[in-house]
């Protein structure tokens, strides 16, 4: 089938020309384009419009999981009879494997995966595998291993009307991919048996059933049935059963896999006794022994990726199978706000490979587990197609490779960038109040940027005391309810919404109409040119937008952001009235948030969303997004937590209910929220840094519920901050302390 376009409108300003120069420059055989559109320009339908042009399979990469489910949205708009698939890390809560040395504690991997997400990547691979009008979009998980394609499309169960073929020859088929037999509690990935006929449930669908009938030792009739009514929606011919798991493999390479293991394990444990790691070697051999076993009698293991270059046949230091290897020669790539998600590509590796080194180093795992990893960023290289690199702030590597850079500055809307102010921070919270309240009172909403966690929750516990509907949102907060609160703004459920770093790339929020950039001098990650530039466009979708930068001094970065500004809104008004252009805000469609980005695990509701920023796609996209590396932000951290904890001493013997005075001071403290009788919260961490768990358990049993829940939920968060810093043991007696509060 081929692509089909549906849009109700046609490529208007820089769009034409955009589409008809990317489309020759792909047909003429460029390896790489740069589409350097301005927030707003309409990058997506251009794109969406070249992938009609191309006919080819598309893999469309994005920096997060956010960005990623408003791009298949928009897509799947674009091509509703197309396959647009989503590909992002299927897990809502994951800590992974990890040795600290010092104390000598193992750190058992602990994951919650997200049932929903799961079905949504086999139904990727299976699409890629049955048709060419695939378009995927994934965030850097696809860069993760896999599985070898031709091992799983090898395994693949072929059911035909009138085959030969007995029902317990295809139920030791399914067994072998992975399915599991189950009466009674079926869902995707198994099957059941009633009589004669065969119910299989598909691991890419929960929507319907299989059922395959049986006549003798004959295949009599295929349907396929609702899963929730049961009434049978088409007789098929024939149909195809997708192994139940990316690491299913055949009998053959289980054996073949068991001997290369048995090698590389009697040379370690050598080497290891070797060196005098007597114990390391003993421990190896168990773990590794115990793993063998299980693969043999199942064909599955807890932990099998780290066997996955043995399974797949490939040598040391082979790149793994990735969602890449899924797609043809000629597929066509597109990256979106390149400038991010092209260095979040090539920062998986060196993470994942330190986190290992002290479990291969300790006997925990084979040096096999070295080659479960990301790809580098070479081997990345060497796997892409045909490239268009798309970004309003292109970087260098873009730069340095492009072979073509076409600009798309003017918008559909004629809408011109948003003008600049720079105010100085004295006074910076009053003039921000009476800016937000010009804005809420003709019904516009308001984005607030600033540079820490805690000055974030600070801002918004002081505008909401001041009479704002306000939130907050930043990395500790799960993707789903990330996507539900930039709903509610755009609904007008709340007026302000305040940030830190989620709030620069490819968010549309046509209802803002005022961007405050707090500390926008201290120059650094969080405020260089690229990000100010980024930030900005936030606003470029409404005709009132306008920004206001908080700053002392004007930095080299400020000034270039604001030219750049400058520049794009002289030619966009040139444009305008060359035309006869009226500029008009964005009108938007407010959509219903999709069950395929919202649907969480019941372990996951368990653990409240936990997340644990360690080495795997979904959790190094929100460390890549927040990033931790700016002096200035060490600095504003450094220094608002010691005036949260002289708030908190103070607190001891101040009313804890004491309300904020009509005028604040610049920047807002946190309010003590200790009683004189109750443990404060800088105690029972103080327990816990010591590893004490024994006094916290003993001190935290007088607290109201209201207060432990309050606790749970610090605790959840210094157990997120540790696990970012890779301070494992830490994070592990946060954990346990949870675990405690919980009982």
């Amino acid at each position: 089938m081929e692509f089909k376009l549906h849009a109700p409108f046609q490529p208007t300003g820089d769009q034409p020309a955009a589409i008809e120069a990317l489309t020759a420059g792909f047909t003429a055989g460029r390896r790489a384009q740069t589409l350097l559109g301005v927030t707003g320009s309409g990058k997506t339908f251009t794109m969406a419009n070249i992938i009609a042009r191309l006919q080819r399979p598309t893999l469309v990469l994005a920096p997060n999981k956010t960005l990623s489910g408003q791009l298949c949205a928009e897509f799947k708009a674009f091509f509703p009879e197309n396959a647009v698939e989503y590909f992002v890390s299927y897990y809502d809560f994951y800590q992974p494997e990890a040795y600290i040395a010092a104390t000598d504690t193992y750190i058992e991997k602990d994951s919650a995966i997200n049932d929903e997400i799961d079905r949504m990547r086999h139904s990727a691979t299976a699409s890629l595998l049955e048709r060419r009008d695939v378009i995927v979009v994934a965030s850097v998980s696809c860069i993760y291993g896999l599985g070898d394609p031709y091992t799983y499309k090898h395994l693949m169960v072929h059911l035909r009307e009138g085959a030969t073929k007995n029902r317990d020859e295809v139920i030791r088929e399914l067994v072998d991919i992975q399915y599991q037999r189950n009466d009674y509690d079926c869902r995707r990935g198994t099957f059941r048996v009633r009589g004669d006929s065969l119910d299989i449930y598909p691991i890419s669908s929960d929507k319907i059933i299989l059922r395959i009938s049986f006549f003798d030792d004959e295949i009599d009739r295929i349907a396929e049935v609702d899963a929730l009514t049961g009434k049978t929606l088409a007789l098929r011919n024939y149909v195809l059963i997708y192994p139940a798991s990316h690491y299913a493999t055949s009998r053959a390479k289980i054996m073949g896999a068991l001997s290369d293991i048995e090698q590389e394990l009697t040379a370690r444990v050598k080497e290891l006794r070797a060196e005098g790691k007597i114990m390391e070697a003993y421990r190896l051999e168990q773990r590794t022994r115990y793993d063998m076993d299980m693969l043999l009698e199942t064909g599955f293991v807890k932990g099998i990726e780290n066997y996955s270059r043995f399974l797949d046949g490939r040598k040391p230091g082979v790149p793994p199978y990735t969602l890449l290897d899924f797609f043809p020669e000629d597929y066509l790539l597109m990256i979106d706000e390149s400038h991010v998600t092209v260095p979040q590509i090539g920062a998986m590796y060196a993470g994942d490979r330190s986190r290992k080194e002290a479990l291969v180093d300790y006997g925990f795992r084979l040096p096999a587990a070295f080659d479960n990893r990301p790809l580098k960023f070479n081997e990345f290289e060497r796997k892409m197609g045909q490239t268009l690199f798309v970004s309003a702030t292109p970087g260098k590597y873009e730069a340095q490779h492009s072979e073509f850079v076409q600009e798309q500055v003017i918008r559909p809307t004629g809408l011109l960038d948003p003008p600049i102010e720079i105010h100085p921070v004295d006074g910076q919270i009053e003039d921000m109040l009476a800016a937000i309240k010009k804005k809420t009172a003709v019904g516009e909403r308001t984005l607030v940027l600033t540079l820490t966690k805690k000055m974030s929750e600070d801002l918004t516990e002081f505008f909401s005391s001041a009479g704002l509907k306000v939130k907050y949102l930043h990395s500790d907060i799960a993707n789903e309810e990330r996507l539900r609160i930039l709903k509610e703004l755009r609904e007008g459920e709340f007026d302000v919404l305040v940030g830190i770093n989620l709030l620069r790339e490819g968010i549309d929020l046509p209802e803002v109409g005022l961007l405050a950039i707090l500390d926008a001098d201290k120059e650094g990650f969080l405020r260089s040119a690229t990000s100010l530039i980024q930030i900005i466009g936030r606003v470029a979708r409404n005709v009132n937008g306008k920004v206001i930068m908080y700053a002392d001094s004007i930095t080299a970065a400020m000034q270039n952001a604001v030219d750049e500004t400058n520049r794009r809104r002289r030619i966009q008004a040139t444009y305008n009235q060359i035309h006869n252009i009226t500029p008009h805000t964005v009108v938007k469609e407010i959509r219903e948030l999709p069950d395929t980005y919202s649907v969480t695990s019941p372990k996951a509701s368990q653990r409240e969303h936990e997340r644990a920023a360690m080495s795997e796609p979904a959790m190094n996209e929100s460390a890549m997004n927040e990033p931790d590396t700016n002096p200035y932000l060490h600095k504003a951290v450094a220094k608002t937590a010691a005036a949260a904890v002289t708030s908190v001493i103070d607190g001891a013997t101040a009313a804890s209910t004491a309300k904020p005075t009509a005028k604040p001071s610049t920047k807002p403290t946190a309010k003590p929220s200790a009683t004189s009788q109750a443990p404060t919260f800088a105690e029972l961490t103080e327990f816990l840094r010591r590893g004490d768990l024994k006094h916290f358990e003993k001190s935290a049993c007088v607290l109201s519920p209201k207060e432990k829940a309050k606790l749970l939920k610090q605790l959840q968060k210094l157990m997120r901050q540790s696990a970012t810093r890779t301070e494992y043991e830490q994070a592990a007696v946060y954990r346990d302390a949870i675990q405690s509060l919980m009982c």
